[in-house]
This record gives structure tokens, sequence and C-alpha cells, in this order.
């Protein structure tokens, strides 16, 4: 059992994350600390948590290369059958790891990830709910088995409460490095091989502040959004039935309307064009383009 927590500028956050890791029940863990070139005290912390754990491996990079090369770079010198992302921003209850394997191995083989329920705290640790919660509208419902129609439709998964098995992330070669962030490629890309199952418990508490990287999405020059286009070009190729392209719309969708909302019109202008392949655009379709292609040279 792999975990890799991955650090940029966290240091207010990095010592209750790290403790965490060493508060986990599941008694075989492999832990590769990762610093992505922080500006910030997180190194220091790094190395004495790597000197108090001497098994623990350290992985300080000179330069910062984003989320996913990060990661790949520990995961590919890692050994678990099992693969935890940690952002050290989070925090582990002491059982996470064991549940989630407990309920890997109740499962047979084709499973990929094991899903759970996050508590969302504040930058000062205060609670501020659940990510799923009894009654939730339906795009916020957890789904398990196959579900790549679902991933492409709406947001259900916690990011940091996904465990990854091995062999999947293997197989897709880990994370697309010239991606801005992992989490949407990754469920795209696994759920066409590899079913999903949600355990429905609270195993991690997420927090929510505005250094997050979810926080910069669709912001001016933010390269968030053209990996979501990238994203959903690979999803075309993937999709193999009607509800599949049905769902990919859905996302281009939202997407398109974030864009424009956003000002970001040569994205929005991108999005409609691959929607154009899945889908006949609607009115609303082409009204939000015809706005994009009148606004795209003052944007």
């Amino acid at each position: 059992m792999t975990v890799v927590a991955l650090c940029h500028n966290h240091a207010p956050f990095l010592r209750e994350a790290l403790d965490s890791v060493a508060a986990q029940t599941y008694p075989h863990l492999e832990v590769w600390l990762v610093d992505d070139a922080s500006t910030d005290g997180s190194p220091a912390i790094l190395r004495a948590y790597a000197a108090a754990h001497p098994a623990w491996h350290l992985l300080l990079l000179p330069d910062n290369v984003g989320n996913c090369r990060a990661f790949n770079q520990a995961f590919r010198q890692s050994r678990g059958e099992f693969v935890l992302d940690f952002a050290t921003d989070d925090v582990l209850l002491p059982d996470r790891l064991a549940r989630q394997v407990a309920q890997f191995q109740a499962l047979d083989a084709s499973y990929g990830v094991v899903y759970s329920n996050a508590e969302l705290i504040d930058e000062q640790g205060r609670a501020l709910g659940l990510h799923h919660y009894p009654g939730a509208p339906v795009r916020l419902r957890p789904a398990s088995g196959w579900v790549l129609a679902d991933v492409l439709a709406r947001y259900f998964i916690s990011t940091p409460t996904m465990l990854m098995r091995r062999a999947c992330l293997l197989g897709l070669g880990g994370y697309d490095e010239a991606l801005a962030y992992e989490d949407f490629d990754f469920w795209v890309r696994a759920s066409r091989d590899w079913q999903f199952d949600y355990l429905d418990a609270v195993t991690t508490r997420k927090r929510l502040h505005p250094r997050a990287m979810s926080a910069r999405a669709y912001r001016p020059r933010d390269p968030y959004l053209a990996s979501t286009i990238a994203v959903c070009a690979k999803a075309l190729a993937l999709c193999r039935t009607a509800p599949e392209r049905a769902a990919l719309a859905v996302r281009l969708r939202w997407e398109l309307r974030q864009a424009v909302r956003r000002a970001r019109h040569p994205e929005a202008r991108a999005l409609f064009a691959l929607l154009r392949q899945v889908a006949a655009p609607a009115p609303a379709d082409r009204l939000l383009a015809a706005w994009s292609r009148l606004r795209g040279g003052r944007a």
C-alpha cells in the first residue's frame, strides 16, 4: 500500500496531514513525501518527518513540475498494490486505508478505484459539511460499477477519498503530465476499463481554501480549462454508446456556459466545436458560441 504525500506550499497544514498518515491503523505502508518546489517552510517540515520515520521516502523536487508529473515521479518508484494520491492540505481519518483496502479485497479484480465520503473543512479545520449527504441532488449522488457516463456528466467523486489499484494506474501510464490537473482525466480513462466502488463512510477531511487547485479553475490564463477541453477530446474517442455520448454532451454544455461566463472565449469556441461532434447543438448552445465569437476579440 503506497501513499504519495504531495506538497506544494502546504506548510500551515502539513504537520496535521503527515500525522494523519502516521496514525493509520493499516500496518503495511510505503510512504513517499514529495515536495514540488515549495517556497514556504514545507521542505524543512518534510525533512523533519523523514528523519522521524526512516522508512519513509523523501523526494524534494528542485523545480515546480506540477501535480501530475510530481506524482508520477514517486509512483514509478513505488511498489504498493494500492496507491493513494494524498494532497498534504487534507487529513486522513485513522482507519481510512484499512477500510478501503478491505473494501478492495471484497471486490473482484475488475475494480480499479474505491472512493468514499469526505468531511469538508475550512483553513482552520472547522467542519463545513459533507461531500455526500442524504437527499443530495442526483448530480452529487455516488455511483458504483461501470461509471464512465456518470463521470462525464456530473461531479460526484471527492478526489481526496480515492484509493487506486496499482494495475489500473499502470495501465494508464500514470497521470497525463501534459495536463494541469489529474482527476477528471483519470476518472474518464480509468472508468472505460475499470469499475469504481463507493464506500459509504467518511474517511477523509478535505480542506477548502483559496490556494487549493480547484479554487483556481476558470480564472484568466489558468490552464485548468484547457486541460478540461483536452480530456473531453479524449472522452469523445472513448465513448462507445449513445448514453456515453449524451453524458459527454452534458459536460460540454456545462463547460461552455462556464467558459462564456468567465469570458474565456477561445475556450468556449473550442468547447462548441467539440459539442458539434457529439450532439446537435441546441439554440442556446449556438447563442453562446455566437456571443463568444463577437466578444472574442475584446477578451
